[in-house]
């Protein structure tokens, strides 16, 4: 392949910097003849399917080697190429930039909570980028000992990610899973707390989750395939040996993930075996030399379950007959037989049970009721439940818990679009509440600046769906204000209306933020999902733009100030969208995008492949094929107008391979017909996360911000994006 290369970085823009309030269209940043972007290189490539055959003129695109010069030519070129078109924004990006970060406490840290004798925090040293780890034994006012400075750990290494870290039940050994490079693939290090040594035993290629058995001498670890990356085998290894460790736990079928994990009374270990729509959990006592796993229940079809123990029993959250859940109790010596399980909450239609926590004699559930998540606190003697709500019109109340058992406090965050996240505790015999911390925020920030509001908003086959939005209350046009919509709807995850320190920047310039909480989501129970899966996958990308398109007729955005975001599933929503509706849409910020479905779910050796079968169909059967054709953002697209279009990418993400994103770009800049911007940029150090870092993640953000900003004819950092 001939390397690209750009005919001139010194980009001279023509833009227009305009603050209006009217809703005329604001001026499109104009390229020069100058520069030009890159332009991928067609080549003949069939790809094979039991359902028909497709071109695919990039599929060169991808190596999973990672080392082909032509490939990393072209990304280059492309990161050449967005650099050189947003360098006379650089000046803003850097402004946003110094003002988020200027909203941080650099020396921020985490309240601290109890575990086993000891109190163990999270705190930042100003101007660093990576917590350390640290502990005190018996109270806070002890010495303190330094468990991980992870900002040593990070030295050397562009990309840091601690994935986890578990005491030994004695307390003075810690295990840690580590990834330096982004690919979520961790290694297995141990340190010695008393005399600080790190250990010789490594272990590389492994799933974050770590547990102990009671020993103190062996660690529990999963396996990864070193192609498909998939959790395969739970093992064991002894400290000291350097024989091959021993297998604990194989899992046959690879659409299954494994978690391990240890239950808060510390009597037993866990294996979670999760698949899309069924799992099995098993369990060992923690203190058996052999640790034989055996099921709490094996795996049926559709069901789903989740299991902790207590008071010699196991308590279980299950969707047996109760599709939004219920929780259940069932002798530990027959749990295998449903016919000994004992209903001790019911299931609802109104109300969705997303999790829940156990202690001695409390137990606490997590819930969604009318949209909102929820605490409801029920005593085992018996009693009126506690219900914990939040006092904003978005918000979410989660269970922090506690890693202890025999507790009577406990822990929760409460979110919401228009205040820091605020952590308290809850005594759930007296009822007492304490504020342990609300997150700080540097500067000149007042929340009684911001509004928030929660509606519903009419979806075009009846359908109501949930909106959280925020806006600052005097900066606040009806119909003239710039409007970003954010949307995930995938895996049944749920999007919490959450504060942002980043997000001020938006709200300050004018902006209204808006998440749409659209099917594929859980927030109105397990039906919301089910809506917005396989066969009905369109409900999620229609859901988004009939919200977009209430939203601006109902005044929360000017028609030519709407803007889009979303990352991974989320991108394959603004994909889908960008196809489907691009009129609607000034800009789309498509963050780590999954946009090549049918080809990436033909072939099971990548990443995830085999795992997602139960979420978006496999393709090599119908009628699976055709809704993902239909759908799938790369395949679709048309000789048309699209909105401007940031692309992200990371040459190491394990989630959404590089090449999905750079494919998309390559077939978009073939095909489009319009002259709006179209920037690509992959991260040659970071994984599906991007950058590591409590600083430079707010990197990324900023350049964003600025890529919208710049649509609106913005390049002064003192501008507003609508009239004062």
């Amino acid at each position: 392949m001939k390397r690209l290369t750009l005919a001139a970085l010194s980009l001279v823009l023509a833009f227009t910097a305009a603050c209006t309030s009217t809703t005329t269209q604001p001026p499109t940043p104009a390229l020069t003849d100058t520069l030009q972007p890159p332009t991928a290189e067609r080549r003949q490539h069939v790809v094979t399917s039991p359902q028909g055959d497709r071109a695919d003129p990039y599929y060169w695109l991808r190596d999973d080697t990672r080392q082909d010069p032509d490939v990393l030519a072209y990304l280059a070129a492309e990161n050449s190429y967005t650099e050189a078109v947003l360098a006379p924004y650089e000046p803003l990006r850097e402004a946003l930039f110094e003002e988020i970060v200027g909203r941080l406490k650099s020396d921020d840290a985490s309240p601290p909570s109890f575990h086993n004798g000891y109190w163990y925090y999270r705190r930042y040293e100003s101007g660093k980028d990576y917590p350390i780890l640290a502990r005190r034994r018996g109270d806070m006012q002890a010495l303190e000992e330094i468990l991980l400075d992870q900002n040593q750990r990070a030295a050397g290494h562009s990309f840091y990610q601690l994935g986890a870290y578990s005491i030994s039940p004695d307390n003075r050994l810690m295990a840690v899973s580590e990834d330096v490079v982004g690919r979520r693939q961790y290694v297995l290090r141990i340190r010695d707390l008393q005399s600080g040594r790190w250990l010789d035993d490594v272990v590389k290629g492994i799933s974050p989750d770590l547990a102990w058995s009671d020993d103190n001498a062996s660690v529990l670890y999963i396996e990864n395939d070193p192609v498909t990356l998939l959790s395969k085998r739970v093992l064991r290894h002894r400290l000291g040996d350097s024989g091959a460790d021993t297998e604990l736990y194989a899992e046959p079928d690879d659409s299954y993930f494994i978690t391990l994990y240890r239950g808060k009374s510390g009597q037993f270990l866990y294996i979670l075996l999760e698949s899309t729509g069924q799992n099995e959990v098993r369990y060992a006592a923690a203190d058996d030399p052999d640790l034989n796993f055996r099921p709490v229940l094996p795996r049926e079809p559709g069901h789903i379950y989740e299991v902790q123990d207590h008071a010699g029993r196991f308590i279980v959250l299950s969707n047996w007959q109760a599709k939004n859940f219920r929780l259940m109790s069932a002798p530990i010596a027959s749990s295998a037989q449903k016919s000994t399980w004992r209903e001790l909450v019911a299931g609802s239609a109104d109300s969705f049970i997303l999790g829940f926590d156990v202690f001695r004699d409390y137990l606490a559930l997590n819930v969604y009721r009318d949209g909102q998540r929820k605490i409801e606190v029920r005593g085992w003697r018996g009693g009126e439940p506690v219900l914990i709500e939040g006092d904003q019109p978005a918000y979410a109340v989660s269970l922090i818990g506690s890693e202890e058992y025999d507790w009577p406090w406990l822990r929760y965050s409460v979110e919401t679009l228009t205040n820091p996240d605020t952590t308290v505790e809850y005594h759930m015999g007296s009822g007492e509440r304490r504020v342990l911390k609300v997150a700080p925020v540097e500067g000149d920030f007042d929340p009684a600046r911001y509004a928030s509001e929660f509606f519903y908003a009419p979806a075009r086959d009846g359908a109501r769906v949930p909106v959280s939005l925020v806006y600052r209350r005097d900066l606040y046009r009806a119909g003239a204000n710039p409007l970003l919509v954010y949307g995930y709807g995938s895996y049944g995850d749920t999007e919490v209306p959450d504060f942002s320190v980043a997000r001020l920047s938006l709200l300050d310039r004018g902006f209204v933020y808006a998440i749409a909480h659209i099917r594929g989501g859980q927030e109105l129970g397990r039906d919301w999902y089910e809506q917005g899966r396989l066969g009905n996958k369109m409900n999620t990308f229609t859901d988004f733009i009939d919200v977009t398109r209430h939203l601006v007729q109902a005044g929360y955005g000017a028609p030519d100030k709407v803007f889009a975001n979303g990352g991974s599933a989320g991108g394959l929503l603004m994909g889908a969208v960008a196809n489907l509706a691009p009129e609607l849409y000034r800009g789309i910020i498509a963050d780590v995008p999954f946009v090549d479905v049918v080809t990436t779910m033909l072939d099971e050796s990548i990443p995830l492949t085999t795992n997602e079968f139960g979420e978006w169909g496999n393709p090599k059967y119908q009628p699976d094929y055709a809704t993902m054709l239909a759908y799938s953002p790369y395949d679709q697209v048309a000789e048309q107008d699209y909105p401007a279009l940031l692309v992200t990418a990371g040459l190491w993400d394990s989630q959404v391979q590089y090449f999905e994103p750079a494919k998309w770009v390559a077939r978009l800049r073939h095909r489009k017909t319009d002259d709006n911007w179209l920037l690509l940029r992959t991260n040659m150090d970071a994984g599906h996360g991007g950058q590591s870092g409590r600083y430079r993640r707010y990197e990324e953000i900023a350049a964003g911000y600025a890529f919208m900003l710049a649509q609106l004819g913005i390049d002064d950092p003192a501008a507003l994006a609508v009239a004062p």
